[in-house]
C-alpha cells in the first residue's frame, strides 16, 4: 500500500493550510486514505516499536465505535481524530508528517473538544514526546501514568480550568 501523495508543508504557505483545511465528519469513502494515513504516520513516528507489526486495517479496529473527524487541504486527508464518547477519550491524534506543525492536529483537537466539551481523557505513549509536548501547550496535564501494550504512557486530563 502507497503513501498518500501530499506535499510537505514547505510546498505551502502555513496560512493556506489553516485557512483552506476542512475538518469534518469522517465518512466511509475516506476510510481508505485513513488507513494508509495512519499506517505512515506511525512507521514515521513511532520508532520505539517495530513497524513491521503494523498494518493499515489496524485504523478499522482501533477506531471502531468511535466518533471521527478528518482534516482535508488540497483534496488530500491530512489528519483524523477519533474519540470515544461515553468517555470523552480522545483515542487518536494523527497527522500526515510532511504537514506536521502547520495546525492541522490543533483544528482536529479544537473540533474534537469543542464537541464533546471538557472534560476531556487521553492516553499518550511516554516515548512519544513530540505528542506530549503539544498536548501539554494545549493545556492538558498529566495525572498519571501507566503500561500498556505499547510501552509506557501518561495519563492526560484536560478541563477549560486554569
Amino acid at each position: 500500500m502507497s503513501t498518500p501523495s501530499i506535499k510537505s508543508a514547505a510546498e505551502y504557505d502555513v496560512e493556506q493550510i489553516v485557512n483552506s483545511m476542512d475538518t469534518r465528519l469522517f465518512a466511509e469513502s475516506d476510510r481508505c486514505a485513513l488507513r494508509e494515513l495512519y499506517l505512515a504516520t506511525r512507521i514515521h513516528g513511532f520508532g520505539w516499536i517495530d513497524s513491521s507489526l503494523f498494518r493499515a486495517d489496524d485504523f478499522d479496529r482501533d477506531t471502531e465505535g468511535e466518533l471521527i473527524w478528518v482534516a482535508t487541504f488540497a483534496h488530500n486527508s491530512v489528519g483524523f481524530i477519533s474519540v470515544w464518547e461515553p468517555e470523552n477519550f480522545i483515542h487518536n491524534l494523527f497527522v500526515h508528517p510532511k504537514v506536521a506543525g502547520q495546525g492541522v492536529g490543533s483544528a482536529l483537537l479544537n473540533k474534537c473538544l469543542n464537541h464533546i466539551g471538557p472534560p476531556a481523557v487521553l492516553k499518550c505513549v511516554a516515548q512519544n514526546t513530540k505528542a506530549r509536548d503539544f498536548y501539554l501547550s494545549k493545556g492538558w496535564k498529566i495525572v498519571s501514568d501507566g503500561d500498556g501494550p505499547d510501552g509506557k504512557y501518561l495519563l492526560m486530563h484536560f478541563d477549560d480550568e486554569p
